[in-house]
């Protein structure tokens, strides 16, 4: 596969656009589907050699397709192998007719599968393109393998997940592994279709990059082959204000952890200068911390203003552990005027949950310079339409907000999606589960101030941010804190 499609994910209307482009081109969409299905038979005697029996399970369509040539591949390798079918295979047509057609073997309903001991599950019932809830006749079966504990190898995506949202539509499978062709879809990276998946396998089975290029949308993987040409580039020249100087507002006395949290995260994470803005009566607690870290009094507007003459400190983290309400927003309009950037998390968000319109058009035109990072509540503050509708995915929530917002957008979570105002969206896949912890976004929000001060663009700031947050958290290993989050930041490989 081309390299530069590694990363992409594709809809399932993309993918359908996709194979009639193919078929238009003059690929055999039978050689296509002969390529998927001997795929799924060579993983399927890989990953399971003591296999006693494959039960292939063919749907209504190409899914099930892809299973009768698997079956009939695993047939010829020697391999015992049941197949059963939902619905009548008399009736199928196509593609999928055909392969049916060149299965030499019984097909028997699907409603007389019984699992037995050392049986493998090959799923190939519903693909991606699942949009409705699944057939009490396929529940059934789902729930008699999830009973008998089989192993479950799924063509495609696990039946039951939304390709396009990542949602269980009444039941689903939870595969020990996935094969899927040419890309990734929506639902083997958002929750909770991930945790059902296992380990995903993309196997090229011929479509040409160019017809994928020219159909697919803006939806990758977020790893560093994405934003890493956006990496500040580091000369002999290089010195502290080339690097940018950061200044994250500060809380009261009684909380002001998260933004020293924030701060030295973005010392960390490579800023050639931080500093934290305190109110002065929270200026001991904060001074009995910090070293490294630089800080400065603000007691108001007329604080701020005075720093915002000095044309070097340019961006800004507002937020974390902040408080004030009132005060946020009245600094966000002095940050927003002077035309600087900011990260707004936590608090900074949830002060505009009453005018959230008022926030989008302080940043309004121009390049991006807001980047935005809620969880799922404080999303819902600032677009609650958004967030009520069960229509949208959590890529296409992002992406219609960060588009109404002229912001870079981290949807965080376990899926954590990155937008842009441009329709560009990556949905994260490296963090490790034990980042949920206490303090963990305050750091997030500290590395994507670090990386917007060294000029990086939002959304390359924010997504670049996200990826090495997940990689500090797999250094710092389960039971990590925050502080040891803060410690586990390493610099770019800017090799690759």
């Amino acid at each position: 596969m081309h390299k530069d499609l590694d990363t992409l994910i594709i809809t399932p209307e993309e993918m359908g656009r996709i194979d009639r482009a193919a078929a238009a081109s003059g690929l055999s969409g039978y050689g296509l589907m002969e390529r998927a299905g001997q795929a799924v038979a060579a993983a399927a005697l890989r990953r399971f050699p003591g296999a006693l029996r494959f039960a292939v399970l063919c749907g209504p369509g190409n899914n099930g397709g892809d299973g009768y040539v698997a079956a009939r591949a695993l047939q010829e390798a020697g391999a015992a192998v049941a197949v059963h079918a939902l619905g009548d295979p008399g009736s199928l047509k196509g593609d999928a007719a055909t392969a049916f057609k060149a299965f030499d073997g019984t097909v028997a309903p699907l409603a007389a599968y019984g699992p037995r001991p050392g049986d493998v599950v090959i799923d190939a019932l519903f693909g991606a393109g699942l949009s409705r809830d699944l057939p009490e006749e396929a529940v059934r079966i789902i729930e008699a393998v999830r009973d008998s504990v089989l192993p479950v190898l799924a063509v495609d995506l696990p039946s039951g997940i939304d390709g396009r949202t990542g949602a269980v539509r009444g039941d689903a499978f939870a595969a020990a592994a996935t094969v899927t062709f040419m890309c990734r879809k929506p639902g083997h990276l958002l929750l909770p279709g991930r945790t059902l998946c296992g380990e995903v396998e993309v196997f090229d089975i011929g479509i040409p990059a160019r017809i994928l290029a020219g159909h697919a949308g803006h939806m990758r993987v977020n790893t560093p082959a994405v934003w890493r040409i956006a990496l500040p580039v580091e000369t002999g020249a290089t010195h502290k204000y080339v690097r940018g100087h950061l200044a994250v507002f500060s809380g009261p006395a009684t909380a002001t952890g998260a933004a020293r949290l924030s701060a030295s995260a973005g010392l960390r994470a490579g800023a050639g200068l931080v500093t934290v803005l305190s109110p002065p009566e929270a200026l001991a607690a904060n001074a009995a911390h910090l070293t490294a870290v630089m800080l400065k009094p603000v007691g108001g507007p007329d604080d701020l203003a005075v720093l915002l003459d000095d044309e070097r400190l340019k961006t800004f983290v507002l937020g974390p552990g902040f408080g004030d309400f009132g005060k946020a927003r009245t600094y966000v309009r002095e940050i927003a005027g002077r035309g600087r950037r900011l990260v707004l998390d936590a608090d900074g968000i949830s002060a505009f949950r009453d005018e959230p319109d008022a926030l989008f058009r302080l940043f309004a035109g121009g390049e991006p310079r807001l980047v935005l990072t809620p969880h799922d509540g404080e999303f819902a503050r600032l677009f609650p339409d958004l967030a009520e509708d069960a229509g949208l995915s959590k890529i296409e929530r992002a992406q219609k907000a960060a588009a109404r917002s002229h912001a870079a957008v981290i949807l965080k979570g376990a899926d954590t999606v990155i937008a842009a105002p441009d329709g560009r969206a990556l949905v994260n896949a490296n963090a490790p589960p034990w980042l949920a912890t206490a303090g963990s976004g305050d750091v997030l929000a500290g590395i994507a101030g670090a990386h917007l001060a060294q000029g990086m663009p939002a959304f390359e700031a924010a997504a670049s941010a996200v990826w090495r947050h997940g990689e500090a958290g797999r250094a710092a290993g389960e039971g990590m804190t925050a502080e040891d989050l803060v410690g586990a930041l390493r610099g770019f490989d800017r090799t690759g």
